[in-house]
């Protein structure tokens, strides 16, 4: 017969200690070197961003002066260089599109197209998307037919 032997339970030795990644062995010197470094370092972007901002007005004075846009019209600018505003209006799109849809079934171009007819303006250059969108959305909106609405 064979011997039982027990088994030794083999236990897990403890991980060594591995130095935390956070700043809580980051000595005070060292924070202040730090920050010292990266306000020098934001010092020296400003200044570069100011040289470069330097160049970019005097070649929009070029521009200008042979007669094209001062600008290339960035965020919120036309081409021309001045602010775009966007139009403001009475009533919503919705609401608009209540009042061209009423007793009517339109398809989503034939309802873009009135109600910017009716006053609605837009400088949207994908408006009839967003018409559609309206009236896929909005429950006052019934669809009648494929890319047809008309108003509930």
């Amino acid at each position: 017969m064979a011997k039982k032997t027990r088994s030794k339970k083999r236990t897990r030795k403890a991980a060594p200690a591995t130095p935390s990644r956070g700043l809580g062995n980051v000595s005070l010197d060292d924070l202040a070197r730090e920050m010292r470094r990266r306000e020098r370092e934001v010092g020296r972007l400003v200044s570069r961003r100011d040289k470069l901002m330097g160049q970019v007005e005097d070649l929009n004075k070029q521009i200008n002066s042979l007669g094209g846009p001062a600008s290339y019209g960035g965020f919120g600018m036309t081409a021309a260089g001045r602010p775009r505003r966007r139009p403001h209006n009475d009533q919503s799109l919705s609401e608009a599109l209540l009042g061209v849809l009423k007793n009517k079934t339109m398809s989503v171009t034939e309802a873009s197209e009135a109600v910017q007819q009716a006053g609605y303006q837009t400088t949207s250059s994908s408006f009839r998307t967003i018409v559609n969108q309206t009236l896929i959305k909005d429950p006052r909106f019934k669809k009648v037919s494929r890319g047809q609405y008309t108003a509930k």
